[in-house]
Parts: structure tokens; C-alpha cells; sequence
């Protein structure tokens, strides 16, 4: 929730890939970031909660969100039933303390788990206090095939994102269906050639949870630095600020262009100054929900050397 400096800003642990979990938790703290999304995916510290309570108090970072292992290069990830995953995230994030569980919208093979999800959703939150934000979604676009991202993003800006298939069930756009809380993903609108700002309008007061990110209209989804892409990215954190918006915006960003870890901090640092620059608020209208979560002053560093890295970096997140 928001606290007394404003609207928390934070790191998801997949922006740091290809280092690891323990990476994103030290970018986090030398940085300046208020937490971290956990990502649960296939590094294997992800997915202890154990190894990540112990990150938590080894940098100072508390974790705001886990991302619940939807993704398709996840599947197996805490077993094959989606349900189950689901719920497992919900208890993980009320064991880490954090406040909000980011899922996507089920995918079309996963029939049962479909027919479900709605029910499920409202009962998870109705029996604890983790929000279940559903995340906004992507086509797959027919240009994907004709390769390069540059090309793609022309494409789209003369002639719409054209011929497209969707993996989701019912829909990629999760206002469709009607959901409590939404997660907003900027270059997750980009892709699908969206009006983000129309979009956070049909969320409301349900917009609990902001990827920050930003597109060129790409088939690709890029994830790009805040300010570099096309989506209005100033305006929807300016608009957060201006509103009652108490939940979170992580910086969800790929910085595998990054040829040194000094490129990443700096992709990192660059990212967080311009959410904490359009989300400032004044004084009177910072929400005060609490005492702030306590920082640690004597922050471990990780020697230099080889880090553990993630097998599979998500097509979409």
C-alpha cells in the first residue's frame, strides 16, 4: 500500500534476468527500489519461500507481489494444475507479506481451470488479504512472421495490429470477464495495439497493480525502460498519483541488452527515477496506511563472480 512517501516502487525479480533472484534483490536495495514482484518461475530460489525469506532479510527488501507461474514456459512450475499454483501463490505471498498476487488470464487448453477462474479468484480473496490482480494480456500477431521489431511497430501504427490470435480464455483484455482487482501492463498494451489510458478506465478503482514498462507497438512484447517507447507511461503515473491509487508499480523492464551489470543498474536506476519523478504527490494527498516496512542500514553485497542464472527467460510477463 501507499505510505507516507507515496506510491511504493518496485522491482519485479524478472527485470534483472539473465542474473538471478538474488540479483534483483540486490538491485533493488542499492538502488533505492521499496521491494520486489517475486517471479516464481524455474530458479529454484524463486520457488522456495525459505531462500527468499532469507533474501528478504539479507538486503532489506521486502517483497510487495509474487507473480503467480502462469507462464508457459512455467507450466510445471509448483505442479501442472493451474488452480493449485494459484492458491499456492496467494499462501506464499501471505507468508512473504506481500499484498498482491499477479495472475494472467487462463490459457484457452486449460479449459477446467477457465470455467473456474472467475469463482476462484473471488474466493481466494474473499478468504485472505492478498488482492488477486488479473493481468492485461497480448494477441499473437500474424506479423510476427515477417520479423524485426521495427517493422512490426511501423506496421502497427499504419494499419492497427491487423490479424491476430489469442491464447486467452475468455479474453486477453480481463474487463471482458470482470474481475475486482486488475494488474495494468504497459507493454502488454503496446503489443496488443491497446489504449492503455481507455483501458485503465475500464479498470477504475479495480487498477491495484501497475507494470511499468513501455512498447513501440512491436509483434514482440519488449518491456522497454519507461519514456523509450510509444505508451503514455508519464500519464498513467501521473494519473495514479492524482487518484487514490494505493497499491503498487513495479518496473517490470528486459535489460538482457545490458552487455554489464553496471548497463543493467543503470537501465534500473533510469527506470525507477522516472516513476518516482511522475508519481511524486504531495504531501497532502500521500496516503498513510502505516508505518513503512524498516530498511536495513547494513545491506550485504554480493561478491563478483558467476551468478546462477534462470533457464528460460518468459515470452510474456
Amino acid at each position: 500500500m501507499a505510505t507516507g512517501r507515496g506510491i511504493r516502487v518496485g522491482l519485479s525479480t524478472a527485470s534483472v534476468y539473465p542474473e538471478n533472484t538474488e540479483a534483483a534483490f540486490r538491485f533493488a536495495a542499492d538502488l533505492g527500489y521499496d521491494g520486489v514482484e517475486l517471479m516464481v518461475w524455474a530458479e529454484s530460489v524463486s520457488q522456495d519461500l525459505a531462500s527468499v525469506e532469507h533474501l528478504v532479510r539479507e538486503y532489506g527488501v521486502p517483497v510487495l507481489a509474487v507473480h503467480a507461474p502462469c507462464l508457459l514456459i512455467s507450466q510445471r512450475v509448483w505442479g501442472s494444475d493451474p488452480a493449485a499454483k494459484l492458491a499456492r501463490s496467494v499462501r506464499a505471498a501471505e507468508i512473504l507479506g506481500a499484498e498482491t498476487v499477479v495472475v494472467h488470464p487462463p490459457f484457452r487448453w486449460q479449459r477446467r481451470y477457465a470455467e473456474g477462474f472467475v469463482d476462484q479468484v473471488g474466493e481466494l480473496e474473499s478468504d485472505s488479504h492478498v488482492v488477486v490482480a488479473v493481468e492485461n494480456m497480448y494477441p499473437m500477431r500474424a506479423d510476427v512472421v515477417f520479423g524485426g521489431r521495427d517493422r512490426g511497430a511501423e506496421r502497427l501504427r499504419k494499419r492497427g495490429p491487423g490479424r491476430a490470435v489469442s491464447a486467452y480464455s475468455p479474453s486477453l483484455d480481463p474487463t471482458d470477464t470482470g474481475f475486482a482487482h486488475y494488474t495494468l501492463d504497459l507493454s502488454h498494451t503496446a503489443t496488443a495495439g491497446a489504449d492503455a489510458v481507455a483501458l485503465a478506465g475500464r479498470m477504475g478503482e479495480g487498477l491495484a497493480h501497475l507494470h511499468l514498462a513501455d512498447g513501440r507497438g512491436s509483434s514482440l512484447d519488449e518491456h522497454l525502460v519507461p519514456g523509450t517507447g510509444t505508451q503514455p507511461c508519464a500519464e498513467i503515473c501521473r494519473r495514479l498519483a492524482a487518484s487514490d491509487f494505493a497499491g503498487h508499480v513495479v518496473l517490470e523492464i528486459s535489460t538482457q541488452s545490458a552487455r554489464t551489470r553496471a548497463e543493467r543498474a543503470a537501465m534500473l536506476a533510469r527506470s525507477l527515477a522516472f516513476a518516482r519523478t511522475h508519481l511524486d504527490r504531495p504531501a497532502t494527498r500521500a496516503i498513510t496506511v502505516g508505518p513503512e516496512t524498516s530498511r536495513s542500514t547494513g545491506i550485504a553485497r554480493v561478491t563478483a563472480g558467476p551468478e546462477g542464472t534462470d533457464p528460460g527467460k518468459p515470452e510474456d510477463t
